[in-house]
Formats: structure tokens, C-alpha cells, sequence
């Protein structure tokens, strides 16, 4: 793989919705028009100086990025640019939970039916795929050459988020205060990788900020938000400049929230004695958009003493089958159980209006439960035994990045980046629908994000994806750079 220039192009659009929308990512119904800060898509585009490889690298505020999605902004860009293949485009989430429905019967399972005035979960989608397109075109149009650098540094964002107990179980945001508590499940990561863009005068032009936790410290707010990337993006634009482009990426961080879960008096103290706002948890916005504005301020002057206007670049698109997990016998009965529960609390609050908070979580909860009864008839009739996914992975110099469609566990990521001939890995979760990939630990752990109803692809499948990933990294790496 022969060193060359590199053409590189940034784009950026506002798939802010107008109008109330329903938001995603709890189980109770959420409607609302207020809108606390705008959610951007951006968009990274690069293409070798003989065009022989190219990426369009996008990040939305979304939970995930559902499969229609994807496939429509493909066709649009299709269209629009010549000589691009679109399969070389990937768009991955930062999983705010304050940003809009795009997918009702989705990851949770069927929602209850909207009013005629909110927006529908496909209207919003419809945004999304054009607004992605254009910002994806924007940055092909763009391309000029230019330069690159790298470098990786730290920043304490994640936590965390499963507790462990003297039984064997384990619980998400579960209550360490209690004399069951064992210790958290998993490992955290304090990495934080990132890549810089030049003109050929070696002005910075952006960067791709990749963080191993998801964008959900006001995750059960109603209104509309991008979450602490908002607030990180304003504090680098203070700091480097307004038009500094910015790309967010979320990290492998499936076990991981940004909610400290030990010694949270203290912290809470702390971020008082700061003086940052109590409202709407945006104290731990604040703190975290200081902790990695603080990164970039350290990494961003030692990455520019070794500016790349030549590199190695290289991007191969995987489409695999995963194993699906197979829903045992016992969680078919708890899924069983779980139906006539929820049906049994929906015909007491049948009067309830079908928008409120006990309602809609109810008739969600079962809809949940519902999907497990649909698998196992599906394995009973041999069908849905795998599940097709798409991976990327890329070479940027002397950097490898590879995706996955899940908020995919930590011990995955670790093993790909520890296995890596490549000097730095980016490993970028919720490339797609995103649902949750869990180590056996967890499995057995159980609890949401963990069980059958949260987890299609168990452990086997997440090893699949470090095996497959780990030997195309190596393929465009032969040799260690470490």
C-alpha cells in the first residue's frame, strides 16, 4: 500500500426537527418541541490523490442508524457524485437519548400509536437520509488535498455502568450501596483517540474525536439534544476556532454510561464547587466537555509536530452473518410471563390516556417481550439463525478504524486494539441499528443490556467480529507499527 496525498473534504448539516417528534431510548413515551440545543450531522470525506480508495466517514445524533437509513442515503449519494462508491460510506450514532424517533417498531419493540401532530418515526427519517446525503456531498465536493495527524490521549468520560453482586447477578445502574454489591461488571476506558485535518499549509481544519461512551447524560429529559457533544463542540470552537469542523464518534462503550456510579457524592460536590449548572444534568456535560476540550489542548500541539502530507490509505467493506442467540426454553417462559404481566397491567390502565408515562412504558415493556416470543418461533422454523452485518475497516496512515453496527462491549474493543498492528485503533460502535453486544460475563450476569430481548448477537457473535476485524486490520498492517 503505497504513501500518497490525500484529498479531503468536510460537510455539515442540521437535522434538527421542526415540530413536535417522539423521542428514543427509554421505554416510556416522550413528545415534545423544545428544543435545548441543535443536533448536527457531520461528514468526513477522503479519497487517495489516484483515487484508488476513499471513505465518507459521517457521525449522527442519533441512538443508531437503522438499516433504511443507511440504504437511502447510498441511493441518494449514488446519484449525486460521480465516481464515489457509495459502500464506502459508513455513518455511525452517538446515542444521545434526547434526539427523535426514526424507527417506531424498532429496538424496543412496537411504540403506542402518535397523534396526527407529531412527526412519524419515517418523516424524521426521511430528514435524516437527505440531510446526511447533502452533508456526505458537501464534504465530497470539498475535497481539496490536504494532511493528516494523530494522537491519542486521555480523559476520564465513562464509567462503568453494570453493578455486580455476591449472587452472580448483575444489574444496569444497579445500587452499589448495598452489602450485596460485589464490584462494577466490566473494565472502563479512559482513551481517547483522535485524528486532525490540514490544509496544505498545515492549518488544522477539524477533527474526529472517537470516545468510548455514549452521548446520554440527559438521557431521560424531554427535549431535543445532541447531549455533552454539544457542549464539547462549543468549548473546542472557543479554544481552536468556530470553523473547525468536528466529528464525533462513540468508541466501543456498550457496558459504559457516563454516570459515576462510586463516590458520586463527591463528584456531585465537586462539579458544585465548579459552579457548573445543576439543570437538566448539564454539570456533567460541562465536566466532561472540559475534561476532552483539556485532550484535545494536550494531544493537538504534539500530533502537529508530526503532520503526514504523504500516507497509506486503504478501507475494506465486510459483509458478514453473525450467529443469532438462540432464545433458550427458560427465556421463553420469563418472555412468556413478561407478556401476561404487561397485558394484565394494560387492560387495568386501559382508561389511562395512551400517551402517558405508565402507559406507554407498559405497552412497550410487552412489546418487548414480544420480539422474544417471535425469535423462538423463528428458530423453531429454522429461521433468523444469523443476522447479516456490515463492517468497515480502515487504514489512515499508521492508524487503523473499524466499526460495528452495536453498543458493543468494551472487552471486544479491547481485544481488537490489543491485537492491532496498527500504532492506534479507533474502534467505532452503532455503525448501524445498534443494538447491545455483551461478553459471557455479562450474559451470565444477565439484566438489561445483557438479556435475551436486548442482545440478538450474544458473545460468539462479538468474537466473530474481532476475529474478522483483527485479520483485515493485520492484512493492511503486515507488519507491527508499534
Amino acid at each position: 500500500m503505497k504513501k500518497q496525498r490525500m484529498l479531503i473534504g468536510w460537510g455539515t448539516q442540521d437535522v434538527t426537527p421542526k415540530g413536535k417528534v417522539s423521542l428514543l431510548g427509554q421505554f416510556r413515551l416522550r413528545i415534545t418541541d423544545e428544543i435545548h440545543d441543535p443536533l448536527t450531522t457531520s461528514a468526513l470525506a477522503m479519497e487517495s490523490e489516484d483515487g484508488s480508495e476513499q471513505a465518507i466517514i459521517v457521525s449522527l445524533p442519533t441512538i443508531g442508524v437503522a438499516d433504511y437509513i443507511l440504504a437511502g442515503c447510498r441511493e441518494m449519494i449514488a446519484e449525486k457524485i460521480v465516481g464515489f462508491n457509495p459502500d464506502k460510506l459508513f455513518v455511525s450514532a452517538t446515542h444521545p437519548h434526547t434526539a427523535p424517533e426514526y424507527q417506531a417498531n424498532g429496538l424496543l419493540g412496537e411504540s403506542v400509536p402518535l397523534p396526527d401532530d407529531v412527526m412519524t418515526d419515517r418523516a424524521y427519517g426521511a430528514i435524516l437520509i437527505e440531510k446526511i446525503s447533502l452533508a456526505a456531498i458537501e464534504a465530497w465536493n470539498s475535497r481539496k488535498v490536504g494532511a493528516l495527524s494523530w494522537g491519542y490521549g486521555h480523559a476520564v468520560i465513562g464509567f462503568n455502568r453494570r453493578a455486580s453482586f455476591f449472587d452472580g447477578s448483575s444489574v444496569m445502574y444497579g445500587n452499589s450501596n448495598t452489602p450485596e454489591f460485589s464490584h462494577r461488571e466490566g473494565a472502563e476506558n479512559h482513551g481517547v483517540d483522535m485524528l486532525f485535518t490540514y490544509d496544505t499549509e498545515h492549518k488544522l481544519t477539524g477533527m474526529l474525536i472517537n470516545v468510548p461512551c455514549p452521548a446520554q447524560c440527559s438521557e431521560a429529559k424531554s427535549f431535543i439534544s445532541s447531549d455533552y457533544w454539544h457542549d464539547v463542540c462549543k468549548v473546542i470552537r472557543e479554544r481552536h476556532g468556530e470553523n473547525i469542523y468536528i466529528l464525533p464518534q462513540c468508541a466501543a462503550a456498550g457496558d459504559i454510561s457516563p454516570r459515576a456510579m462510586i463516590n458520586v457524592p463527591a463528584v456531585r460536590r465537586m462539579m458544585t464547587l465548579k459552579g457548573y449548572s445543576e439543570e437538566n444534568d448539564i454539570a456533567s456535560r460541562q465536566l466532561i466537555a472540559q475534561r476532552l476540550a483539556a485532550a484535545v489542548d494536550e494531544i493537538l500541539p504534539l500530533a502537529s509536530k508530526d503532520i503526514q502530507d504523504e500516507l497509506a490509505f486503504g478501507h475494506e467493506v465486510i459483509r458478514t452473518d453473525l450467529p443469532r442467540r438462540l432464545v433458550s426454553e427458560q427465556e421463553l417462559v420469563i418472555a412468556k410471563q413478561e407478556v401476561v404481566s404487561w397485558s394484565q397491567k394494560l387492560e387495568e390502565i386501559q382508561d389511562m390516556d395512551h400517551l402517558s408515562v405508565e402507559y406507554s412504558a407498559a405497552f412497550r415493556h410487552r412489546s418487548f417481550n414480544l420480539m422474544v416470543i417471535g425469535w423462538h418461533q423463528d428458530q423453531q422454523q429454522g429461521k433468523q439463525l444469523t443476522m447479516p452485518v456490515e463492517l468497515h475497516c480502515l487504514r489512515i496512515g499508521e492508524i487503523a478504524m473499524c466499526t460495528n453496527p452495536f453498543e458493543f462491549y468494551i472487552d471486544f474493543a479491547m481485544r481488537i486494539m490489543a491485537r492491532s498492528n496498527a500504532l492506534q485503533t479507533f474502534v467505532v460502535q452503532l455503525a448501524g441499528s445498534g443494538t447491545y453486544l455483551p461478553t459471557e460475563r455479562a450474559k451470565q450476569g444477565g439484566s438489561y443490556s445483557a438479556f435475551i430481548a436486548s442482545t440478538p448477537v450474544g458473545p460468539d457473535g462479538g468474537q466473530v467480529i474481532v476475529e474478522q476485524e483483527v485479520q483485515a486490520i493485520n492484512q493492511m498492517f503486515p507488519e507491527s507499527c508499534g
